[in-house]
């Protein structure tokens, strides 16, 4: 079902020890994805790491959506702000902000996801 939380991600300075913390408390396996970004084996839903330069102590939600670019000029038309949507292995994504300020992601899932 589109329009629910698809994905969220963890941003964190130091993936290794992140992968450490929650693996020892959760008993989570990791599927890394370059440097930058391990994702949690069977999660659902989906979840993973982001490195980052400095912690901000906060996560990062992705609305699964139908079709990115739609909900992005969407975004737009209700009063928000939208960064260009981008192509990962996982789909096409865009953060967005709500018209007073709150950031979040959206999400059109790849095949296989």
């Amino acid at each position: 079902m589109d329009n629910q939380l698809g994905y969220f991600t963890l941003d964190t300075v130091d993936i290794a020890r992140a992968k450490a913390f929650y693996g020892g408390l959760f008993g989570w396996t990791f599927e890394d994805q370059g440097e930058t970004y391990t994702h949690v084996a069977g999660s659902n839903p989906a979840c993973g790491f982001t490195k980052a330069e400095r912690a901000h102590g906060h996560s990062n939600l992705y609305f699964r959506v139908e079709d990115v670019d739609a909900a992005v000029a969407r975004v737009a038309e209700l009063g928000g702000r939208a960064a260009v949507p981008a192509d990962s292995a996982s789909g096409r994504s865009a953060t967005v902000c709500d018209d007073q300020g709150m950031s979040f992601s959206l999400w059109q899932p790849g095949e296989g996801y």
